[in-house]
């Protein structure tokens, strides 16, 4: 079992290539994500000044070379834009946040470009048009059928799979997977929450592609039915935080089906901006809100949430003293007590950014994942267009989106699938936008047929 391990890891390589040539490119590259992501182990490689050889890395350095080798003209016609500002800052902040705290910044950087930088560098080169991320739009729901049957046995048998199939467990912590009377799935990702928001994605594009019409049938299935499917299976992993990121995701979409408006989505959006800069300058207190939360969540999860908000304001108070970049992989943005052990916890994407590279990266990462959708919503694609067939896709992705990011004020859940939607989208509005009208060719109506002789003029 353990050496499934390695062929599978390094059998991505020529399975790409091949990929390339068998499909069209754009196809090659979802495919890719979607199957890396979804099936390849929980391992790690480590290697000289790269990054280690993760499921990221391996797909993301499979696709550059298979473009490379059979796509290259779509690399030299690839032009810049002013919405990569953000990316290209987040990717190289690491190299000021380790010199200004003395180490080296070569892997930290490295780290930064493979995980981040190449994922939206892929999507802004493959994905940039209504059909590219109609693409992505249906590969994702492709797999989250194809995870259907494996959450359903883990939700009855708990986080076996990976241990399973590769020989070795990937989910040491099982009282994190017990929800619910019944386990939270895992499968092949690193935590239960990661799953989750996979499945909330896939019900998302299911949902608003049958009541939009964007795509009646799929693989000979009614698209009612497969969205049906896929709501129970993703109410099944047992997540409160996705049931909620799943139903503001539809107020989003049926807020702009009826009312034609996008304002709860540029209110999400507001409120993560809010949130981010009341919390990195020490303006926020748990005890202000958990009397708010506690009814609403349960006893539970609200004590849940506030250890995470009593750990960020800690860590928060320790970023601030490194503010502009932070105190790069030093380890100075932890918390220590007397004995100098490490008593802190990171559950969240925003308080590890913070604390590692400064209000800089804070600022660049989020901006890099929210702009392209404030963009696409605002002023190329409003929401009066969400329920056109052609747009539906796209909309549904800006979401999904957003969802993640608010995820991430709460979570450190990195998945390569929405960072490639960020660069799609970025592609997409940095042109001007796409005709809606039916591709449909009207006939002209047929000649009369001449009775008689024609005169001559």
């Amino acid at each position: 079992m353990v050496a499934l391990i390695p062929l599978t890891m390094f059998g991505l390589i020529p399975v790409v290539f091949y990929l390339f040539v068998r499909f069209p490119a754009q196809r090659a590259v979802i495919i890719s994500f979607v199957v890396a992501w979804l099936f390849l182990p929980q391992v790690s490689y480590a290697i000289p000044i790269l990054p280690p050889y993760t499921k990221i890395s391996a797909v993301c350095y499979s696709i550059l070379v298979a473009t490379i080798v059979y796509d290259t003209a779509r690399l030299t016609c690839f032009k810049p834009g002013w919405l990569d500002v953000p990316m290209v800052i987040w990717c190289l902040c690491p190299i000021l946040s380790q010199i200004t705290n003395g180490g080296s910044p070569v892997t930290p950087t490295f780290n930064q470009i493979i995980a981040w930088g190449l994922p939206y560098f892929l999507g802004r080169l493959y994905l940039g048009s209504l059909d590219g991320l109609r693409q992505l739009a249906i590969g994702i729901l492709a797999g989250g059928l194809a995870y259907v049957p494996f959450t359903l046995i883990e939700g009855v048998k708990g986080p076996i799979l990976h241990q399973m199939v590769y020989g070795v467990s990937s989910f040491d912590d099982w009282t994190q997977a017990k929800r619910a009377g019944g386990w939270r799935p895992v499968v092949f990702m690193q935590h239960g929450l990661m799953v989750s928001v996979w499945m909330m994605t896939a019900a998302l594009i299911a949902v608003w592609f049958w009541q939009t019409g964007a795509l009646k049938k799929f693989q000979g299935r009614n698209i009612k039915t497969l969205a049906i499917i896929l709501v129970i299976a993703f109410f099944l992993c047992r997540s409160s935080g996705a049931y909620s990121l799943f139903v503001f995701g539809l107020i989003v979409l049926f807020s702009a089906k009826w009312f034609r408006t996008s304002l709860p989505l540029l209110f999400i959006i507001g409120y993560i901006v809010f949130y981010l800069y009341i919390a990195a300058s020490g303006q926020f207190s748990s005890k202000d809100v958990m009397g708010v939360i506690t009814p609403i969540f349960g006893e539970e999860r609200a004590s849940s949430l506030k250890f995470r908000f009593d750990m960020e304001e800690i860590l928060g108070e320790k970023a601030r003293q490194r503010f502009l970049f932070g105190w790069g992989d030093s380890g100075g943005n932890r918390v220590y007590n007397q004995r100098g052990q490490d008593i802190s916890i990171t559950d969240s994407l925003w308080i590890i950014a913070f604390g590692a590279n400064g209000v800089v990266g804070l600022a660049s990462l989020f901006s890099s994942l929210l702009l392209p959708v404030i963009v696409f919503s605002l002023f190329k694609y409003p929401a009066r267009t969400w329920s056109n067939p052609k747009v539906a896709p796209a909309a549904t992705l800006a979401v999904a989106l957003t969802m993640y990011v608010f995820d991430c004020v709460l979570n450190a859940m990195t998945n390569p699938i929405f960072v490639l939607i960020a660069g799609g989208i970025s592609t997409l509005v940095l042109k001007a936008p796409e005709s809606l009208k039916s591709s449909k060719k009207t006939s002209s109506p047929p000649r009369r047929r001449s009775l008689g002789p024609q005169k001559s003029a």
